[in-house]
């Protein structure tokens, strides 16, 4: 019989066999280059099967009085898109935000903020994935109640892909993906863009970006765009 289940001593032989959730000396450690690293090795463990071992009644006992997470992400609805999952975390390890779309808005800038100036993580990601069905909508023009807003907010990705590739049906695979991996840049550009706190932050090399891509098929995770000052 296969053990499925690997140790933290696989990726760092300095930690303890058994993974345990951040505390505030632990979070203080980490940077925003190494909290990338986290995720990576993370999701290598998911593709493979492989899962960290962990006591999730241990961890929730051990947060019970706090939390230090190491990142935010900010990823879509979908239901094959858990963060946690993809990226072999568990209680306490990140924040999750997550809207259709993975777009931003007031909410979720705030939500960031709070995470990163407040909460003391290091890392923010933006994770789009294959085979969106909210970009897939913004890319056919879908018109419907609040949806019609949220979807606007990925008309930037749709007319710049247009602009590139003028020549594809905006209802075609090629075209959706490329919107689709736009969309995670262009939010990165936002978050920086339109929070002052997080771009503060960003510049004097407290917090790193990262836009990633999830493959709904493989489970493999791409990181598209990496912004660490080290």
């Amino acid at each position: 019989m296969i053990n499925n289940t690997i140790t933290r001593d696989t990726f760092n032989p300095h930690k303890n066999s058994s993974m345990k959730a951040h505390t505030a000396e632990t979070q203080a450690t980490v940077t925003p280059s190494k909290a990338l690293e986290f995720l990576k090795e993370g999701n290598q463990r998911f593709i493979r099967n492989l899962r960290a071992n962990r006591d999730l009644l241990e961890q929730v006992n051990a947060t019970k009085d706090g939390q230090f997470p190491f990142a935010i992400i900010l990823s879509c609805i979908d239901s094959r898109t858990s963060a946690e999952l993809i990226f072999d975390q568990g209680l306490g390890d990140i924040f999750s935000a997550r809207v259709a779309g993975n777009v931003i808005n007031e909410d979720i800038l705030g939500s960031m903020e709070y995470s990163c100036k407040v909460a003391g993580s290091k890392l923010i990601v933006v994770l789009g994935h294959s085979k969106c069905g909210a970009v897939t909508s913004a890319c056919k023009g879908v018109k419907m109640g609040n949806i019609t807003t949220l979807l606007s907010k990925m008309q930037s990705s749709v007319d710049e892909v247009h602009n590139q590739k003028p020549d594809l049906d905006h209802t075609c695979s090629e075209f959706v993906e490329a919107v689709a991996h736009h969309n995670v840049v262009h939010t990165m550009d936002e978050i920086l863009k339109r929070s002052p706190v997080l771009n503060e932050m960003f510049e004097a090399g407290e917090i790193g970006i990262a836009g990633c891509y999830y493959d709904v098929e493989s489970g493999a995770v791409e990181f598209v765009k990496e912004i660490i000052h080290r």
